[in-house]
């Protein structure tokens, strides 16, 4: 899939979005720290796959992402570009679809994954790792 030509503004505009350290992930991460708990940070879960979770418990076998609500396209605020929209349909799609992917492997592989949204608040997010954790 070749990705189409874009305006220089909407091109500057995505290459600052960022990986990981994102305002919701640290966010969750702070709270999780203030609770006491200790994680890896932007590491793959299993050798050999290069999908990296944004924290691992590597000792309770979690694996937490935090998904943009953009990029993996939230059921709440997905929104889809108008401009090359094929594309993009096709593209966030793959996200998703990689998503489930990665979530069949790691439960194969004994891991719990947790999944939060970026809009969801920080405190019921890291209840609902903690709740995990406490397991």
């Amino acid at each position: 899939m070749a990705r189409p030509a874009t305006d220089p503004a909407t091109s500057a505009r995505m290459a600052r979005q960022r990986r990981t350290g994102t305002k919701p992930e640290t966010a969750l991460r702070r709270e999780l720290h203030r609770r006491g708990r200790r994680f890896f940070v932007d590491r793959a879960p299993l050798p050999g796959l290069r999908r990296r979770a944004d924290l691992i418990f590597p000792r309770r076998r979690v694996a937490v992402y935090v998904d943009g609500c953009f990029w993996h396209s939230c059921p709440q605020h997905a929104t889809f570009p108008k401009n090359n929209a094929q594309w993009w349909a096709d593209k966030l799609a793959g996200n998703v679809a990689r998503d489930r992917d990665t979530d069949a492997r790691l439960i194969e592989a004994g891991w719990t994954v947790v999944r939060v949204w970026e809009h969801e608040d920080p405190v019921v997010a890291a209840d609902r790792v903690q709740a995990v954790l406490s397991c």
